[in-house]
């Protein structure tokens, strides 16, 4: 295996420990402001696609219906996957009426397997992929659109449960702490 590929999947392993660790402690959540991160992150993400789209040295042909499929399939992935991310986050209203969270080590877990099978499959797929008639470049920019998905289906999951939580209202993913 090329020393590209593998220092990221040797980072892994350490970046796990590093934010387990973080995720250890409660943080207040504020849900008025879950919207920052998915501002910020669907820009860059679009742009990241139209620029590699722009690139005069890369060949991008134009996608046909089958690349725009496997964007698709990309986004309904990863925004299913950020559903689930964020039910295992743990939403607890404290006795002043201050939201706290705390990351589950099963949602970082799913993240980290996730991205562990990216760079496992991305040279699988983009060696395979004029086999399966595929469009390499589709799938590689399908795993941008699974990120973006993603991070914004957890937001609006955590922030459909926080505003549960501070109308008063209890589901099964929400501890209430009296």
């Amino acid at each position: 295996m090329p020393p590209e590929k593998l220092i990221p999947l040797l980072m892994i392993p350490i970046m796990l420990v590093v934010v387990l660790l973080k995720n250890r402690r409660k943080r207040v959540l504020k849900p008025q402001f879950l919207w920052i991160m998915p501002a910020i992150v669907l820009p860059l993400i679009g742009l990241g696609l139209w620029g590699m789209a722009q690139n005069p040295n890369a060949a991008h042909a134009p996608f046909g219906p089958d690349a725009w499929a496997v964007l698709a399939v990309g986004g309904i992935l990863g925004g299913i996957a950020g559903w689930y991310r964020g039910k295992t986050v743990t939403i607890e209203r404290e006795p002043n009426g201050v939201l706290m969270a705390q990351a589950s080590p099963l949602g970082l877990i799913l993240l980290v397997a996730l991205f562990a099978g990216r760079s496992l499959l991305r040279d699988l797929i983009e060696g395979h992929a004029a086999a399966w008639h595929l469009n390499a470049l589709a799938v590689t920019d399908a795993f941008l659109v699974f990120a973006m998905a993603l991070i914004v289906m957890q937001r609006v999951e955590m922030y459909i449960r926080a505003r549960r939580v501070q109308a008063g209202r209890l589901d099964d993913h929400v501890e209430v702490v009296a």
